[in-house]
């Protein structure tokens, strides 16, 4: 039976390679995989064009995943260090990759990293609209901005991120200036900039079946962006920001009858108080679909450490219900994230992932935890090692301060409680000043 994207072949009862891969690495049933999908409650990005996918998915009941945003600006424009980082991301176990390029052409760098990389690829065709045509964003016009969409769904890539929820209702919202932070989002601030410009509506809102049949003939899976996300715990969850979800929840339907797969993108920053309940609404007002957040960052103070902010808000989101964390670095704000930026975001955020999903009783996540105690109760160093999700870390600190007796560490020495419960409940006497 042929089908058009990964939903239509759940609804068809189609078992794909990818739903079978999904199935086997989540330890999920696949009737109940195929009908979270049918449902749209998972997906699983998978155009059909990146060859060497290694098919991820999305959603309820799954492991949380996690994205690393990365690509060449204006200002550093080293197509081979962003590789590098392509290369590293991978290392450290990034389920995604968005391609955030929005400085020339772009193509070369996009169709290297989807060539290299088996982890799903994301892209904001936005950007690179700006560089690629090297135009005024006036004067972009709205077959323009399609065809860079059509480009990267040819090249392969899994989800687009689309502020197709930033219509010129929205908008006025907006105008009343009663932000903090005005529109912090770079995709929702161009696509805001074009309609005032040219007096016109926002052309993925209004040509938005144009869009879904671009998606479903790749099967490139929409990622609604959140043009009116919050850029400061003071702009969340206003009129803006739930108007616009409002507008992404009906978009979402629609985008289901030609069965294309959709996950919701999130705020944004947001005090912690507030996290469950955006997800709730999330959850709500776009029908269960994935939930894709970045961070949220719980206070806005602390440039330098924001990948700790973003953290705590993705451990509170996902353990209510966020699908899929935005890896954010220490670098957010002030910089493009090096590699050593890269690695502490990517670390956080895989903390947070793996908080939430304990949290959210995911099949095997505790498994993982039981094992490291183990260890620690054996003071079985290179097993603790091996379980590390930084094993390079722990081995620093282990290696940079060596205690006089190896069953135990320089902080408590011979007083080490592991050690000392061991000796006893073996028979043994506890001599501690010797």
């Amino acid at each position: 039976m042929t089908y058009s994207t990964q939903m239509d072949a759940a609804r068809k009862g189609v078992l794909t390679k990818e739903m079978k891969h999904v199935s086997a690495t989540e330890d999920m049933d696949i009737d109940r995989l195929m009908s979270y999908m049918a449902e749209g409650k998972i997906i699983i990005p998978a155009n059909k064009n990146h060859c060497n996918l290694f098919p991820g998915g999305i959603g309820k009941g799954l492991k949380t995943k996690i994205n690393v945003n990365l690509g060449i600006s204006k200002d550093c424009c080293d197509l081979d260090k962003e590789l590098g980082k392509v290369k590293y991301a991978l290392e450290l176990k990034a389920d995604a990759i968005m391609d955030l390029s929005c400085y020339g052409k772009t193509r070369n760098f996009r169709n290297k990293l989807i060539h290299m990389s088996p982890a799903m690829i994301g892209t904001v065709p936005i950007y690179d609209a700006v560089g690629y045509y090297e135009k005024n964003i006036k004067d972009i016009s709205v077959d323009e901005f399609f065809q860079v969409v059509q480009t990267h769904a040819e090249d392969g890539v899994d989800f687009m991120t689309i502020h197709a929820g930033l219509n010129r209702g929205v908008a006025e919202i907006i105008k009343k200036k009663d932000r903090l932070t005005n529109i912090v989002s770079r995709g929702g601030s161009l696509l805001f900039a074009w309609m005032e410009l040219n007096a016109c509506e926002n052309p993925f809102y209004e040509h938005f079946d144009r869009l879904l049949d671009i998606c479903q003939k790749y099967d490139v899976s929409l990622s609604l962006g959140d043009g009116c996300r919050p850029g400061s715990i003071h702009d969340s969850t206003d009129a803006s920001q739930i108007k616009e979800l409002i507008v992404l929840g009906e978009l979402t339907k629609r985008a289901w009858e030609k069965n294309v797969q959709v996950m919701i993108e999130g705020p944004g920053h947001m005090s912690l108080d507030e996290i469950a309940g955006n997800m709730m609404l999330e959850k709500k007002l776009c029908h269960g679909a994935p939930f894709y957040v970045l961070g949220p960052i719980v206070t806005d103070i602390a440039p330098g450490y924001d990948h700790i902010t973003s953290a705590i808000g993705g451990a509170i989101a996902a353990s209510h219900g966020a699908d899929f964390l935005c890896y954010v670095t220490p670098a957010e704000h002030l910089r493009l994230p090096d590699l050593d930026d890269m690695k502490e975001g990517i670390i956080a955020s895989r903390i947070a992932a793996h908080a939430a999903d304990i949290a959210k009783g995911i099949k095997g996540a505790r498994t993982w935890d039981n094992n490291m105690s183990l260890a620690r109760r054996n003071l079985d160093w290179k097993k603790m090692f091996d379980l590390a999700i930084d094993p390079e870390k722990a081995k620093f600190y282990r290696n940079s301060s060596i205690p006089e007796h190896e069953d135990s560490c320089t902080m408590c020495g011979k007083m080490c409680a592991v050690r000392s419960m061991n000796r006893v409940l073996n028979g043994k006497n506890i001599q501690l000043n010797e």
